[in-house]
């Protein structure tokens, strides 16, 4: 290829990159080289730049692709000398030239709210009038005190721009065309949030003097108001002063340091005069003789009112606490979602209102035209029109006009019938759940459906069942996945355009694109698309045991109700978890709850074989040698790992599990789909997998060994097992029981396991009600009493419910947590300078878990007995920034050992990985573990061979280093030395 670099380095940097260049490019500039190179030669150049690089380091490279064409490859150094094209800027002026003059100018002594020049007054009535015009739009009569509470918190969002520092910043003339999503905010050199509050600090400061003594609206209005205002920007991030500015009196501290008087005056006076203004243009606009903001401030306070707040804190951002009863925990999410609805619309309404001309805005509110701009906005944005019910009607008119599809019809009529409740629709796998939520919605009129799937995998299984297949549900619908990885359409070859994200008529996406709506800053207004939309929550269940997930999707379920429309939310799954949707949800489990039976009518024996953890050979139900077509299901990917090879050489079997790099999961996916599938190829007769492939898979066995789990987890599994009903034999399910576990004793890796998914109370009550029902399975079932036997372990009468309270409290608590230590502060770093678009990160704020992103060496594990370490990575690092890295993540626990010193990879590697890596000598492994969220630069958790002999060669392999196992048939994924069959020190 042939390349240009491009310098824009400063100072000593200036001389250290043009002896790199020098040694690979030809000059054609004092900062310009161009070269004909290949992609490893690139690598080095890029890695020594890197090497050297420094603060005053900027170099950018492009490929000429064309004549006319380049196309920007990487930057080394500070990407904002560059904007996202790489193209350095030229000819900037901060003078007016002609065509950017605009008629209307500053004047003087008008309180402006934004570049655009809006009026304050204007924005904030407009805002407040808009923000109550959308939870009005949406929320029924219900909900008429949060509608008022949302004007009221719109007329006070951005009174803190009263601001003198911020008055004299928005009038300079080179700030006419700041515009970022996160609002406008001073923006100089030497003006720094590390000392001075912002506006919507100074706002949430304004509201709670001029409001916290007011007794007209009521308590939970009132957090709600003071929630939006402060949290409708995200915090700034100060890492040296995040404590300066936690309680209204330290803001006030800060303020007054800056305005001396004029702080008290600020918070008093002007700020009532302000919203004098606003109470006058609502009463006019409305053309009534009051206004209800009037009641959500006082006219007459004095300074003494600070001392009350001197240590009272900032609104939190998701506040929840530990408690004792799951039924706080309800009443806790109830006032998290209303709190979440009431800062959506206010943010919505602030950025569609931001974006009109201050003429645009006078006008609106002149003529009173404010409803037809908002409505506008909602059929444009928001709200999807589609033929979607006409595409339901057809697919479900193709199926035969048999008992069983009047049955179904009949369940989606029920669900359909009562629009004010959340519906669950629970059946045993194969019952035709899909086919099913799609005639509800049909039912229902739906224009746009979101279906909401737990994890990747099962989102891909859904996508290729309603449109991907050979035969779809839909022929003539748009089908889109989204994912973080997946932006299809219609099929895996045709990506989704950025324009056209969520906007098919069904959006198949994960539980975590959802979750962003009420997480995060800049998608806070993706709620209102999901409160327009149709949504399908398929295998929920999967969320319950999940810390975090649980309580915020049980905020979205508590949004969907009161809703206009109906609350148009259908929960789908074989095992509904009835305690944590009656207890948590608030769903009536009696009359909410719609079954639909199993049209399977095989028979199933359950098969409860004890063995020893610590042996792995025949006696290992896990491990044992099985040439039939059946399923294992471990707990864990390293269990399934471990049995495939021992077994290698003497099963057709495929291996899936989670441990993958992102090529070799989606060729596996698929080759298990096409073996096992119905009226599959048959390529293989056996398949050892962790807990992956228990839902939403449309695959079959004819025999299963499942590892002993949780009651969801168990029934789940068994919905693999015959699943289309053709077998004429008893099925066999085996479950395999360590020995530990059955005496009781919560040692041992099932055990433990269990015990971190908060699982092992309500697994040992379900295996021991398996037993007591089946008579030590002797008993052969249907399908049918099994799910019988479901509803009774969680009866209201049941012995369980102790066990099952126990998992789910200790489930909630770590929940809680997380929340705080991940979602609590949405915060931005304070840039102006749009950056050059990159690699996906990982997320601080991941509630996946703490993972980052790794490289491991390739170890080859044909002959089981004698790995064989070669000279390969898993993946490489493509050139050009924009292309995805096919990468791998761990855990930051596995990372660092769990916490034991003796198996702790990143402080091993730490001390290695500068010799072998040839890069700079990193003197804390927390520096490692956080240039890790950056696919490029990974922790390695494994050396190839002559790698390791910069350090020592074979010796200096760390006993739990951790490779990417590879077979002549497949790969087997990540895997620790530790867990090979022979271990090499």
């Amino acid at each position: 290829m042939m390349v240009t670099f491009i310098s824009q380095c400063e100072k000593n940097a200036l001389k250290k990159t043009r002896r790199v260049l020098d040694a690979f490019a030809n000059r054609i500039g004092d900062n310009t080289w161009q070269t004909v190179i290949t992609n490893e030669g690139l690598s080095a150049v890029k890695k020594l730049l890197r090497k050297t690089a420094t603060k005053n380091t900027a170099v950018s490279c492009h490929w000429i692709r064309t004549r006319a064409r380049s196309e920007l490859v990487w930057v080394v150094g500070s990407k904002s000398k560059f904007d996202f094209q790489g193209i350095v800027p030229v000819n900037i002026t901060e003078k007016e030239v002609p065509m950017d003059i605009q008629k209307n100018k500053p004047i003087k002594g008008v309180i402006y709210a934004n570049t655009h020049l809006q009026r304050l007054d204007h924005h904030l009535f407009a805002v407040g009038y808009a923000a109550e015009f959308l939870h009005r739009k949406f929320y029924n009569e219900n909900k008429k005190n949060l509608a008022e509470a949302s004007f009221i918190a719109g007329c006070f969002h951005d009174i803190g721009k009263l601001d003198p520092s911020f008055q004299s910043w928005v009038v300079k003339p080179k700030n006419k065309s700041y515009q970022v999503e996160d609002g406008q905010h001073i923006d100089e050199a030497k003006f720094s949030f590390e000392k001075y509050p912002r506006h919507n600090e100074i706002s949430a400061l304004i509201i709670q003097c001029l409001s916290d003594q007011c007794k007209v609206v009521n308590k939970r209005c009132k957090k709600a108001i003071k929630h939006a205002v402060y949290w409708h920007h995200a915090k700034p991030f100060r890492p040296k002063s995040k404590s300066d500015f936690d309680t209204y009196g330290k803001i006030y501290s800060k303020l007054k340091s800056h305005l001396k008087d004029g702080a008290w005056s600020l918070i008093t006076e002007k700020s009532l005069a302000m919203l004098a203004n606003v109470v006058e243009l609502d009463r006019k606009y409305k053309e009534e003789e009051s206004s209800c903001l009037t009641k959500a401030f006082k006219q007459d306070i004095d300074d003494e009112v600070l001392e009350n707040y001197d240590d009272t804190p900032l609104p939190n951002y998701k506040d929840y606490k530990q408690y004792e009863g799951v039924s706080e925990y309800e009443n806790k999410t109830r006032e998290n979602a209303e709190f979440n609805e009431v800062r959506s619309c206010v943010i919505t309404a602030d950025r569609w209102i931001s974006s009109l001309s201050a003429n645009e805005l006078s006008m609106h509110i002149k003529q009173k035209t404010l409803d037809s701009f908002i409505t506008d906005k909602l059929n444009n944005d928001v709200f999807v029109e589609s033929d979607l019910e006409t595409h339901i009607n057809e697919c479900i008119g193709n199926f035969p006009d048999s008992e069983r599809s009047q049955k179904q019809s009949k369940v989606a009529k029920q669900l359909a019938n009562d629009s004010e409740h959340v519906k669950v629709l629970a059946g045993a796998a194969g019952c035709g759940k899909t086919k099913i939520a799609l005639e509800w919605a049909g039912i229902r009129g739906a224009q746009q459906i979101i279906w909401v799937c737990p994890r990747v995998q099962i989102c891909q299984g859904m996508f290729t069942e309603l449109k991907a297949s050979e035969e779809p549900y839909l022929t003539n619908a748009t089908v889109e996945i989204f994912t973080g990885e997946y932006k299809y359409t219609n099929d895996f070859s045709t990506q989704t355009s950025e324009d056209q994200y969520l906007t098919a008529d069904i959006v198949v996406t994960t539980i975590d694109q959802l979750l962003s709506s009420v997480i995060s800053h800049t998608k806070a207004d993706r709620l209102l698309n999901y409160l327009s939309a149709h949504v399908v929550f398929d295998e929920y269940h999967e969320y319950i045991n999940m810390p975090a997930f649980n309580l915020l999707f049980a905020e979205l379920i508590a949004s969907r109700k009161s809703l206009n429309n109906g609350c148009n939310a259908l929960l789908v799954s074989a095992t509904p978890h009835p305690y944590y949707v009656k207890n948590l949800l608030g769903i009536d489990t009696d009359c909410d709850v719609i079954e639909m039976a199993s049209f399977n009518d095989s028979d199933y024996q359950f098969n409860f074989v004890t063995y020893d953890e610590s042996k792995e050979d025949e006696t290992n139900p896990l491990y044992a040698l099985n040439n039939e077509t059946a399923f294992i299901i471990s707990n864990t990917a390293t269990t399934a790992q471990k049995s495939f090879i021992n077994n290698l050489q003497d099963e057709n079997a495929i291996l899936l599990h989670s441990k993958y790099k992102k090529s070799d999961k989606k060729s596996l996916f698929n080759k298990v789909f096409e073996s096992f599938k119905r009226e599959g190829n048959h390529e293989f007769d056996l398949l050892r997998s962790g807990p992956i492939v228990q839902a939403s898979l449309n695959i079959s066995c004819n025999a299963m060994t499942s590892e002993v789990t949780t009651p969801e987890n168990c029934l789940q599994r068994m919905g693999r097992l015959d699943r289309f009903g053709e077998n004429n034999s008893i099925n066999q399910y085996t479950i395999a029981v360590p020995e530990t576990f059955n005496k009781g004793k919560g040692s041992g890796a099932v055990a433990r396991f269990l015990s971190r998914s908060h699982g092992f109370c309500s697994a040992k009550a379900w295996n021991e009600l398996l037993i007591d029902k089946t008579d030590n399975g002797q008993t052969v079932q249907k399908i049918p009493d099994l799910y019988q036997l479901y509803k009774s372990f969680y009866a209201q009468d049941s012995s369980a419910i102790k066990f099952i309270e126990q998992d789910m409290l200790a489930s909630l608590k770590q929940s809680v947590g997380v929340i705080t230590h991940k979602v609590s502060e949405p915060s931005t770093i304070v840039t102006r300078k749009k950056q050059v678009k990159e690699r996906a990160k990982i997320s601080a704020k991941s509630l996946r878990g703490d993972s980052r992103f790794v490289q491991l060496a390739v170890c080859k594990l044909d002959n089981k007995n004698s790995p064989e370490f070669i000279e390969k990575y898993a993946y490489a690092v493509p050139t050009l920034e924009r292309e995805q890295v096919d990468n791998l993540t761990a855990s930051c626990d596995v990372i660092q050992g769990y916490g034991d010193s003796n198996n702790n990879l990143l402080t091993h590697m730490m001390k290695k990985h500068h010799n072998i890596m040839g890069e700079k000598k990193a003197f804390k492994d927390f520096i490692l573990l956080n240039d890790a969220k950056d696919p490029e630069f990974p922790v390695y958790l494994s050396y190839t061979p002559n790698d390791l002999l910069a350090v020592g060669g074979e010796s200096a392999r760390h006993r739990s280093a951790i490779y990417y196992g590879e077979c002549e048939k497949q790969a087997i994924g990540s895997i620790s030395i530790n867990n090979l069959t022979q271990k090499k020190d």
